[in-house]
């Protein structure tokens, strides 16, 4: 991007309170800024300058944080951003949003790039798995909206519901599943503020039982904003998949990922616990 557009590009450097507020200051003379930086360190070090700057001064600034998660691997839990959706959530005036892979992740853009206001994107870092395109998991070519989530398959026995790089593993324990004969809902939670409720309550509608998944910690993520609201319109078994609240080992993201069971098969497993809970067993 630099060396073909050297005129809208600046470089801050290691300055992360400060290059929010210019993104501010830009945008407030009429430019659109994209601030692309580590999540861990803008959603937390940077938070004041998120809130007071861009949210509640309503500057049209793209804050897109990548690294997110925990992909920046072996740097251990001082890289780690585990708490950014919880806290970028309880800004007012912030949309937060999580793309799955990069064809959504282009889509996003193209909207973003058109759309005013501030915005919150979290991203990982390292290569995902393709969930949509022609060529991809799911075949499906569903254009990225703002708040709303997207329906990858439906089912009677369970709601499954991700976010961010997430969404491939809520797909693929679905497969697995089917194969035992369990049909689940899929849903990507692209957009978690603002929350399409809409779809949820949909979903749960026909479903007893609900899984939802997240490279967050367990506290103040997705999990916590669909049990909030089904325990007030439309109470159901719930499992949250998230990471635990203490300091994480140091590994790999996918070897972060197996030691805390977000994976595929332990998905699977605790799917099929829920629903023999929903109908009355052990």
């Amino acid at each position: 991007f630099a060396d073909e557009l050297p005129e809208q590009f600046v470089e801050v450097g290691i300055a992360e309170q400060n290059c929010v507020g210019i993104a501010a200051g830009l945008a407030n003379a009429g430019f659109r800024p994209f601030v692309t930086v580590p999540a861990c360190f803008y959603s937390m070090r940077s938070a004041e300058q998120v809130k007071v700057d861009i949210a509640y001064s309503k500057s049209n600034v793209k804050i897109i944080g990548i690294s997110g998660g925990v992909s920046y691997g072996a740097l251990g839990t001082s890289h780690h951003s585990l708490q950014d959706i919880a806290t970028m959530c309880a800004i007012p005036n912030l949309t937060v949003i999580l793309p799955a892979d990069a064809w959504q992740t282009k889509s996003m853009t193209r909207v973003l790039a058109k759309e005013d206001g501030p915005v919150y994107v979290r991203m990982g870092r390292g290569a995902v798995a393709d969930i949509y395109g022609p060529d991809s998991m799911t075949g499906l070519e569903i254009p990225f909206q703002t708040g709303k989530a997207i329906t990858l398959r439906t089912g009677s026995d369970l709601l499954l519901v991700g976010t961010g790089e997430t969404v491939a593993l809520v797909w693929q324990a679905a497969a697995l599943l089917a194969e035992r004969g369990v049909q689940a809902t899929v849903l990507d939670m692209a957009t978690l503020k603002p929350f399409d409720e809409t779809a949820v309550l949909k979903a749960a509608q026909v479903c007893p039982a609900v899984i939802s998944v997240e490279e967050h910690s367990l506290h103040g993520g997705l999990g916590d904003q669909i049990a909030g609201l089904l325990s007030q319109q439309r109470p159901r078994l719930m499992k949250k998949i998230a990471l635990p609240d203490e300091d994480l080992v140091t590994g790999s993201s996918a070897e972060v990922f197996r030691h805390y069971g977000l994976t595929k098969e332990n998905i699977a497993q605790q799917a099929e616990i829920l629903i023999t809970r929903s109908k009355g067993g052990e």
